[in-house]
């Protein structure tokens, strides 16, 4: 936006700020906050704190930076606050969970590790941060927000002492785990949504499918196609009890199958069929899908199953049925995605591709989100300086989504 529109806006900012910042206890800091959010809009190549208080008429490089990096603010009670805001105009039909790199240089700067960066498409130095988004066909947000620690930060506890990182946040946790984290703190928000959305990443994951089952939450997460399963109708066998030590554990007689033979079986059987799920600039978007009833295998499955029925000794052995989607587009040697879902296989099809399909909108919101607001331009090293950082991003993006959705109107408090 241009520096004339940006101050055009001025009073409806603040007007928005002074609803999703109400929790801070301090004038001043709303008024920087406000701050901080103009110069996010503002048009400039670089977002981070220097460039955007020389862009800005009112702007300070020093009070903008004891802001983020220093002041002692939450900012859970902000995302709370955009949170159920976004989510009362947009009225998500998913919760999206999904991850996303941040480059950076050295090694100081909370998280920073080496590994594969999506963000540059090879392995760099980067921090990796989980996040869950509202999500919709025709819009989403960003809810909430955590920094990942890997074990080589955890492990040593004064170097997460010097990028501030709390002493409650200096435990590893994989990426699953922060996930449910951060769907418990939507849960305690009061919001809710139909279906939870992950890429494969997540999917592949059975500890985070039995979370989500554990609070009551519907999924379809994606699949690598790698996985095995048996089929519906098998059941394990109970061999006789010989009279000596521990009975013998229920087991299925035949080796599971990897989800690529189910689908080869799937198609000589003609259970695919074509399927609808929106429009895409090009017209009509369809493909071929299909709907199998499975019971997922491995072991992390049988661990999860095992747990779930009382433990080895009272266990009966029975893997839980899921519902496997799987595309198949036409002209195609082979699948071209899988997804698992706890949802029934009597689920019409179109509703269970269209949940699946529906995490390419949050694509929309990193775009928004890093080329035009800055997401990735944080140049400060610390802990708090990066939640802060990345709740005023989430807030000037939730204000023009507002604004886009109704834009005549002033925002609702």
């Amino acid at each position: 936006m241009k520096l004339g529109d940006v101050e055009r806006l001025r009073s409806e900012l603040a007007e928005f700020v002074g609803d999703v910042f109400g929790s801070l206890p301090r004038q001043d800091q709303r008024r920087w906050g406000a701050c901080y959010l103009r110069g996010l809009m503002l048009d400039g190549r670089r977002k981070s704190i220097q460039p955007m208080a020389q862009r800005l008429p009112d702007g300070n490089m020093q009070a903008l930076q004891q802001f983020v990096s220093q002041s002692p603010w939450d900012p859970l009670p902000v995302r709370r606050r955009i949170a159920r805001r976004l989510s009362e105009v947009i009225r998500p039909q998913v919760w999206v969970i999904d991850d996303v790199s941040f480059p950076k240089c050295g090694r100081a700067s909370a998280g920073v590790a080496r590994r594969y960066c999506g963000a540059l498409g090879k392995r760099a130095n980067c921090q990796v941060a989980v996040s869950v988004h509202a999500a919709t066909d025709t819009a989403s947000c960003p809810l909430d927000w955590q920094l990942y620690l890997p074990r080589e930060w955890t492990d040593e506890p004064d170097r997460c002492r010097r990028a501030g990182v709390p002493d409650d946040d200096v435990v590893h946790q994989e990426k699953w785990r922060l996930a449910l984290g951060l769907l418990d703190n939507v849960s305690e928000w009061g919001l809710k949504a139909p279906v939870v959305v992950a890429d494969a990443g997540y999917g592949v994951s059975t500890p985070f499918r039995h979370g989500l089952q554990e609070r009551g939450l519907s999924y379809v997460l994606a699949l690598t196609g790698k996985e095995v399963a048996h089929e519906l109708d098998i059941e394990p066998h109970q061999p006789d009890y010989g009279g000596l030590g521990p009975p013998t554990l229920a087991r299925y007689r035949t080796a599971p199958r990897a989800l690529t033979v189910h689908a080869g079986e799937a198609a000589a059987a003609d259970h695919f069929a074509e399927v609808a799920w929106r429009q895409g600039s090009k017209g009509t978007m369809t493909a071929r899908f299909a709907v199998l009833a499975l019971r997922a295998a491995g072991k992390q499955s049988l661990a999860a199953a095992q747990a779930a029925g009382g433990g080895r000794n009272q266990w009966n052995g029975v893997l839980p049925p899921s519902t496997v989607l799987v595309e198949w587009p036409a002209g195609q040697d082979g699948p071209t995605g899988y997804w698992i879902s706890n949802l029934p296989p009597e689920t019409p099809v179109a509703e269970l591709v269209r949940w699946a399909k529906m995490r390419w909108r949050i694509e929309h919101d990193y775009r928004e989100l890093k080329h035009g607001l800055g997401l990735d331009h944080f140049e400060g090293r610390t802990w708090r300086g990066w939640h802060h950082h990345v709740t005023l991003v989430t807030a000037a993006q939730a204000f023009l989504t507002l604004r886009r959705l109704n834009p005549k109107v002033p925002t609702p408090a």
